[in-house]
Parts: C-alpha cells; sequence; structure tokens
C-alpha cells in the first residue's frame, strides 16, 4: 500500500496493529515521514484564523499520525490549555488564544477518524462513562452492574441447591422435604430452573425417576412454583432440545412426554405447545418435541391414561392401599387420642369418595374394642360437623355396616344391639339422619330370593317396555309401567335387571337409541346400588356380548361414564363395581378403567353428554336457556308455553337447575309466580322427586353466598322447604343440616 513517496509493508502494518495503546514497540521499525496534502478548501474559524485546531498544515508527519491516546507527539502543537497537557506555571488564562465558541472544542471522534488519518485502530479504551452533567444521567445506572452481578452469584447459587434438592428427592422420595426445602431457599424468581434442572436430570435416569419428577411438579404447582415460572422453566426444556440431545439420545421422545404429561396434570394449558411452536425454528429439535407431544400422545384415544401409566404410575394408589392407610390411622387414633393428627391424616388421603370406608371401618372397631367408642363416635362427630366427611358419605358408611351386620354378628354377638345404640346416640346428637337409612330391625330377615320363573317373565315385560319406549320416547308411560309390575320385596333385582336389559338393547341399536337409553336411566330415579347391581351383570356378561358386539367394551365404557356425568351413579360407585366383578383377564375387566380414563379427560363432561348426539348443547348454554325461559315466565309468559321449553331441552336429568334457579330467583325478589311452575312441573311429572330434592340441595350450598344480597335468605328457604314437604315435593328426610358443613353433599341427609 503506498502512501505519497513512501511505502508500508503488510508485515510492518501487522506488527503496527499488535502494538500497545500507550506505546509502541521498540521493534517496529520507524516509518518513513509521509506528507499528506491538506484541502485548501477547509473553512476557518472567523475568529481565530491561525488556530491550530482549525487550520490544517501543509504537512502533517507520519510520526504525530501514530499517536496514540495518552500520548504526546512532541512534534504537535498543543494549546496551553489542552487537557493533556499540565498547567504552565505563571501562565495566565487572560492571554489564552482560544475559541470563543460554545461548542466543544475537542477533535472530532477523539481526534481519530477525521480526512487523511488512521482512525481509532489501536484504540482499546471504553470511553463510555457515566457524566454527573449530562442531561440524561440516571444515578440508579450505577448500581446496575453491582446489581447485575449480584442476581448472577444468586442464581449460580440456586443452580448449585437446586441440583442437591433434586439428587435428595431422587434418593428418599420425600415430596413433603423436597417442597420445604424450596420455600426455605426462597428466590422464587428462579424456580423456572429447578423445574428445568429437575426434568433434565430426570430424563438421563429411569422410570422411576421420571415418574418421581411428574408427581413432583404437579405437587409443587401453584402451591410452591409459580405457573408463569413452570410455563417458563419448559420453555427453557424445549429451548435447550438441541443441547439435550447431545447427552441423551432420545430427548425428543422423553421431553416430549413430558410436556404431555404436564398437560394432562393440569400444570401446562394446551395452547404452550402452539405458542412456543411460532418461537423456534421449524427445523429446531424443539420443534420436533412440540410436534411429537401433540400428534403422538395428546391426540391419541385415551391419551390421559396412556401417559399417566407410561412410566409406571409409582404414586397410583390402590383401594387396598387406601384401606390399609384408614386402618392404620384409627389405630393411632385409638392409641393417641389425638383428633387434629386423625383429621390431618384423612384429608392427606384425598379420596373424599371413600370416606365411607372410614365409618364403616370406626364403627366395626367401636364394636370390637368397646373402650375405643367413645373417642371414635366423637371423631366421626367432629369430621362430620366439619365436613370433613360429608352427610352423604357418612349415611353410607352407616348403610354399608348395616347391609353387613348379619356376618359381623357371628364375631360379635351383640352387634345389632350395638349399631343401633351407635345410630340413636349419632342421631341425637345430629350428625346422622336414621330416617334415610334402612331399617335395622328388618334386615335380620333374608330376602327371597327371585324366582326363575319371575325374572324370566319379568325379562319379557321389561324387553317389551324398551321397545315402546324406543319408538315412542315417552319417559312417563316406562314409569308407569315399572310401578305397576314391581314388587316391593324383589324390586332391587328387577330394577338391575331393567339396567341391564336396557343397555343391552340400546348397544344393539343406533345413536339415537343408546342417547334415549342414558336419558331414560337418569330419570328412573332408581336407587344407586341397583344401578351398580345392573353394571356389574352388564360386565360380568361382556365376554358373551362380545359376541355379537365387537365394540362392548367402548360401548359400555360410555354408558358408565355418562351415568356418572348425569350424577346417577358417583366417583366412588365405580370403585364398588371394580371390587363386585369377578375374571380380571376378562374381557369386561377392560370397561372400568376405559369409563374412568374418559371422566378424567379435560372437557369430560361436555364430550360425554354428547358421545352419541345428545342434545347438541353445552352446559353453559342450558343454563342460559333456564334462565331465559324463567325470565320470560315471570314477566306474565305463558305456563304451558314454558313447559314446553323445557322438555324441548330434552335434558330431564339437568331439571335440578332449573328447580335451582327458580328457588334462588323467588328468594330474591319475593316473586312466588315461579312457585306456580315448579307445582305444574311437579305434579306433570317434568320434574322428579330426585331432580327436585336436587335443586332444593344445590340453594341450600349456595345460601352464605346469597345471604350477601338477600339477609333473610335462610328464612325464606326454610320456609319453602317446609311447604315443599307438605305438597309432596321433597322427601321428610331431607334436612338443612347436613348443607351448613358441607357442599359436596348432593345425596339424601
Amino acid at each position: 500500500m503506498d502512501i505519497s513517496n513512501g511505502s508500508i509493508s503488510s508485515e510492518n502494518h501487522a506488527e503496527k496493529l499488535s502494538v500497545s495503546t500507550l506505546q509502541t514497540s521498540p521493534k517496529s521499525p520507524r516509518p518513513p515521514k509521509v506528507h499528506v496534502k491538506c484541502n485548501k478548501q477547509t473553512p476557518k474559524h472567523d475568529k481565530q484564523p491561525h488556530s491550530p485546531r482549525h487550520g490544517c498544515p501543509n504537512k502533517v508527519s507520519a510520526d504525530s499520525l501514530l499517536v496514540t491516546p495518552g500520548q504526546i507527539s512532541p512534534k504537535s502543537p498543543r494549546s496551553p490549555t489542552s487537557p493533556w497537557s499540565p498547567r504552565v506555571p505563571g501562565h495566565s488564562p487572560k492571554n489564552e488564544r482560544h475559541s470563543r465558541s460554545p461548542r466543544d472544542g475537542r477533535p472530532k471522534k477523539g481526534g481519530c477518524g477525521g480526512k487523511g488519518t488512521w482512525g481509532g485502530l489501536l484504540d482499546t479504551d471504553d470511553t463510555n462513562f457515566l457524566d454527573p452533567h449530562d442531561p440524561n444521567y440516571d444515578s440508579t445506572e450505577e448500581n446496575e452492574p453491582s446489581n447485575e452481578k449480584k442476581r448472577k452469584g444468586e442464581l449460580e447459587e440456586y443452580k448449585k441447591k437446586a441440583t442437591i434438592i433434586v439428587e435428595e428427592y431422587f434418593s428418599t422420595d420425600d415430596v413433603v422435604a423436597t417442597k420445604n426445602e424450596l420455600k426455605e431457599f426462597g428466590t422464587p424468581y428462579f424456580s423456572y430452573y429447578f423445574v428445568k434442572k429437575l426434568v433434565s436430570m430426570s430424563m438421563d435416569r429411569h422410570d422411576k425417576e421420571k415418574e418421581m419428577a411428574a408427581v413432583l411438579l404437579s405437587t409443587l404447582y401453584a402451591d410452591t412454583i409459580d405457573p408463569s415460572q413452570v410455563y417458563k422453566g419448559f420453555s427453557k426444556l424445549v429451548e435447550s432440545a438441541d443441547d439435550l440431545i447431545v447427552d441423551i439420545p432420545d430427548t425428543v421422545d422423553v421431553l416430549a412426554l413430558f410436556l404431555a404429561r404436564a398437560v394432562v396434570d393440569d400444570i401446562l394449558p394446551p395452547s404452550f405447545l402452539k405458542k412456543q411452536m411460532v418461537k423456534l425454528p421449524k427445523d429446531s429439535k424443539g420443534a420436533e418435541v412440540l410436534k411429537k407431544a401433540e400428534k403422538s400422545y395428546l391426540a391419541a384415544p385415551l391419551h390421559a391414561e396412556i401417559i399417566e401409566r407410561r412410566w409406571g404410575g409409582s404414586k397410583n394408589t390402590t383401594v387396598d392401599d387406601v384401606k390399609a392407610k384408614i386402618n392404620n390411622l384409627l389405630i393411632e387414633y385409638v392409641t393417641s387420642g389425638d383428633k387434629k393428627e386423625a383429621s390431618r391424616c384423612i384429608k392427606d388421603l384425598k379420596v373424599p369418595f371413600f370416606h365411607h370406608e372410614i365409618v364403616k371401618r370406626a364403627l366395626t372397631m367401636a364394636m370390637e374394642r368397646r373402650q375405643a367408642e367413645g373417642p371414635l363416635l366423637d371423631l366421626l362427630k367432629e369430621a362430620t360437623e366439619e365436613g370433613l366427611i360429608n352427610s352423604s358419605q357418612n349415611a353410607k358408611g352407616f348403610g354399608r355396616l348395616i347391609d353387613t351386620i348379619d356376618d359381623l354378628s357371628l364375631d360379635i354377638p351383640n352387634a345389632r344391639g350395638i349399631l343401633q345404640r351407635m345410630m340413636s346416640k349419632a342421631a341425637s346428637e345430629g350428625w346422622l339422619c336414621v330416617s334415610s337409612l334402612k331399617s335395622l330391625s328388618l334386615e335380620s330377615e333374608k330376602k327371597k330370593p327371585l324366582e326363575e320363573n319371575a325374572a324370566r317373565s319379568f325379562k319379557m315385560k321389561a324387553q317389551s317396555i324398551i321397545q315402546e319406549y324406543f319408538l315412542s320416547g315417552d319417559i312417563f308411560e316406562v314409569i308407569n309401567s315399572l310401578e305397576q309390575d314391581n314388587n316391593n320385596n324383589i324390586c332391587a333385582e328387577l330394577n338391575s335387571i331393567f339396567v341391564k336389559r336396557l343397555i343391552t338393547l340400546a348397544m344393539d341399536r343406533k345413536k339415537r337409541e343408546r342417547e334415549m337409553a342414558s336419558v331414560l336411566l337418569s330419570s328412573l330415579c332408581f336407587p344407586a346400588d341397583d344401578v351398580v347391581n345392573g353394571f356389574v351383570m352388564l360386565i360380568d356378561s361382556a365376554d358373551d356380548t362380545a359376541l355379537d358386539n365387537p365394540v362392548v367394551v367402548e360401548d359400555l365404557a360410555l354408558f358408565l361414564a355418562r351415568a356418572v356425568v348425569d350424577e346417577v351413579l358417583s366417583p366412588q360407585h365405580l370403585e364398588e363395581i371394580g371390587t363386585q366383578y369377578i375374571g380380571m383377564n376378562s374381557i369386561g375387566s377392560q370397561v372400568l378403567p376405559m369409563a374412568k380414563s374418559l371422566l378424567k379427560a379435560r372437557l369430560s363432561g361436555e364430550r360425554i353428554l354428547r358421545c352419541w348426539g345428545g342434545t347438541g348443547w353445552k352446559i353453559e348454554d342450558v343454563k342460559e336457556k333456564i334462565m331465559n325461559l324463567l325470565e320470560e315466565y315471570e314477566s306474565g309468559g305463558d305456563l304451558r308455553e314454558a313447559c314446553r321449553c323445557m322438555k324441548e331441552l330434552g335434558m330431564p336429568f339437568f331439571h335440578h337447575e332449573v328447580v335451582k334457579k327458580a328457588l334462588v330467583k323467588i328468594i330474591e325478589k319475593k316473586n312466588k309466580r315461579l312457585w306456580g311452575l315448579l307445582k305444574e312441573c311437579f305434579e306433570s311429572g317434568l320434574i322428579t322427586l330426585n331432580q327436585m330434592m336436587k335443586g332444593f340441595g344445590r340453594v341450600a350450598e349456595s345460601l352464605d353466598d346469597l345471604a350477601l344480597d338477600v339477609p333473610d335468605a335462610k328464612k325464606q328457604f326454610v320456609y319453602y322447604v317446609e311447604l315443599a314437604k307438605s305438597l309432596g315435593w321433597l322427601d321428610s328426610s331431607f334436612c338443612l343440616a347436613k348443607f351448613e358443613h358441607s357442599t359436596e353433599n348432593n345425596g339424601h341427609c
């Protein structure tokens, strides 16, 4: 490269680049002087035409071009007030020759980069500094580096601690201890890293650790770790999929399964997959993970059950495990007498639908250990009054013991008398409604078995009734026919036979008849035990049914799930069905797990209601239509038109919502016009006794909220309850006390 008459080789140029910013290398050869012509048209300052800053000498030496910051060339002229020159003693500022312009007189670009110069190639100093005189100066910026450094230190410490906590958890499997350690450690804004570390460490281990990680995340969610931190943690995992796959070859499959499990466990929203897909490159491993989670896992049939059991489901407890825990907590309570600890153990079981087992075992233990009768009854009383054990579960526990009293009497001779005394005590203390229980005195008599001829005759009659119903759709005709043919002594067995025959005939037909069968089942108001026995008979005969109907498992599972959604059965009845049928290797053994899986899926209620077409309505739409028809009738509408609208909804199992909303309006506005609508619906059979009981129960559960707007709501409700009992709308066993302590009970008192 040539400059005027001198030249600089590439080697010399490279050496100049390595020169320190404060000194030149002694080994670097001194370049010859270089003359650069100055532009004669360069404007000069008006007041200082000969100012060395604004003028341009005819020749500029290479020495002055090589001056670096912090160095002063001996040939470079400087004014006495130059910021790089020391103050000269005795020099008077008055005689200084400098510009009076307010403009900064320092060279452009710090003296580096003007035309004909080398620029700041060798400059390495950071000229960015905070000037207190700058109008944009912010004093808080001076602390930012220290705060950032402090935050980085906290994160490094958190990373080390998180790794230790995860390793200890995999060793001990102690969820409670892990939860406490995270709370004590604090810094919740770093929780996303714990999520990432927990999942990434488990991905390189066995299925046991993967299941443990999924269970821990589900436990910590929203309680210890904020949902946004869980979301961020999984985002970081997906983004780092390309790095994880280097050490974990099956990263795509395992991480996809973790994402699907998080969605099933409701700790990640389904929208997470789509939102993250937009942020990632299409050819990245993270995008592949998201696609696999959505298409291979979440879109598969029965995906919830498959995903939850993929790693073994080490935390899934069985009925036998729960029974053992109940027995242990009762024994420990009898020994220690600590009610608070016993109540805590009952809560930790997290099986409110199985609390009837606690009642049954406590009563049995009270019979066997007479000295423990008092403490055990006190525990049941307190648990019922506090709502820990709801009235329905309490009554069911007593009822189950009444059913087995004959067998219990073989070991405890006076079992019947002891149970009668405990029932009387519980009723007198107000935590048991004896009227809802079976008569204990009649249970000693063995039920007469149903004669074979009578059973065969009823089956033929039931088939005729069902076929006629499929043609006419008249539910009330079915109810009248059953009431005429049913004998009270064998009513339960006939009900079970009818349930079996109804569903069997419906499975051989189209979706219309299946929907009609479910609607009829919810309208008949059979006792739950009779319906349970009917499904047990269906499951036991599934092997024979499969010869004609290959998809009998799917059909029975849908009917069973629909019965739970329609509140014909409760979730605990599924456990009873599981303990009653035999043949674990039969086709029928697949029905119950499939029904449970259907009920666990997101939006299961709406999907199951519409599995055979149904009404086509969503629950929210039905509630809105009910509210509209009530408002229209209240404002002067026609009674027949209101009843017609209710029939057109085609959801008789949801008529309790009509009762609830009508009662609330009556109490709020003190307008009894809607009472006439309820009277007409009950007398015409449009609203059954069961739906009326359920509607009043729903209002009783919401009385506290209603009292905030209507102070005398409870007083009005008590009045209407007594009026409904006098009209025969409610059973005499309906009582308000049970709803004052529990909002979970929908059954009888």
